[in-house]
């Protein structure tokens, strides 16, 4: 039998002693005075009657706080496919460039045609924003770009898909290429990967930030993403005598903008095949035809 005795108040009866000693130390947190004794099998809670009001109160709070974690980590954001595929593709065309550029093929100087001339780009030379995107300077340079593009290629893919995280990749890379055209003197030049792989970074941040906004997390964990995506452009953005480190701030900057937009994109959207494959295809699209103006410019 569990027959109280007087003098004290029960408020938690368990078969479980770790749910038991668990609950005993949120009160003792709280504050409140505990006592955790197994009587007959069964594991109990007791306080002194004057507290058990408040007991009662800090424990049921305790269990709200942990129903609302579980059901923010079951409605986790989905999985979309395409991004393995998607980050193929992006190795292929960069491999591919790097062949082409190397062997002058059509007879044209590739590096010339396709880097990012700052004077150029104001001039109204859009193309060279996205050509660059696709020029290296060496393998090491290359082999850099795609590793990271990889990376952060795959982790965006996955957050919204393959064919429209690439898409916006592409897009977000071009307008950060824009900016620093816009910010730089008209002699300057660069060529690279590196800002579309920041602008995949920034499209991460942007997916992460809306996720943890709406939550009622501490304001250090909601603004963490942000945080760890400028602690990454720090650490791996701005090394190197040859880095433009501006592109690669205004790369991030332009994900962070074509992540918030993409983030709010409704999730069938993103599951459908077709919209997918659609958006792969506009970014494949998007390069060559950069690459033919580019090229019948220098013609």
């Amino acid at each position: 039998m569990n027959n109280q005795p007087p003098g004290e108040a029960i408020v938690l009866k368990t078969t479980r002693s770790n749910e038991c000693f668990e609950a005993r130390l949120v009160l003792m947190a709280a504050g409140v005075a505990a006592e955790a004794v197994s009587r007959d099998g069964t594991w109990l809670i007791i306080v002194d009657p004057q507290n058990r009001d408040a007991a009662i109160s800090e424990l049921e709070a305790y269990r709200d706080e942990n129903n609302d974690r579980t059901t923010r980590l079951r409605t986790a954001d989905p999985v979309f496919e395409g991004s393995a595929v998607a980050v193929f593709l992006y190795c292929c065309v960069l491999m591919l460039v790097a062949v082409l550029a190397a062997k002058s093929t059509f007879g044209m100087e590739w590096f010339e045609a396709g880097r990012m001339h700052a004077g150029s780009v104001v001039a109204g030379q859009w193309w060279r924003m996205f050509t660059a995107l696709t020029l290296h300077l060496d393998a090491a340079h290359l082999m850099g770009n795609l590793l990271f593009g990889a990376v952060f290629g795959l982790l965006a893919g996955r957050s919204l898909g393959g064919g429209v995280a690439w898409l916006g990749i592409v897009i977000a890379g071009g307008m950060g290429n824009g900016m620093n055209a816009w910010a730089q003197p008209a002699a300057h030049t660069s060529i690279g990967a590196s800002t579309a792989v920041f602008a995949a970074l920034g499209i991460i941040v942007s997916h992460g930030l809306r996720r943890w906004a709406a939550s009622q997390e501490k304001p250090f964990k909601r603004w963490s993403p942000l945080i760890g995506g400028v602690l990454l452009l720090a650490f791996t953005g701005v090394g190197g005598e040859r880095t433009d480190v501006l592109a690669h701030v205004t790369g991030f900057v332009a994900g962070l903008m074509i992540g918030w937009a993409g983030s709010r994109l409704p999730n069938r959207w993103l599951a459908a095949r077709f919209a997918q494959n659609a958006a792969g295809a506009a970014a494949i699209a998007l390069i060559v035809l950069s690459w033919t103006v580019a090229l019948a410019a220098v013609r």
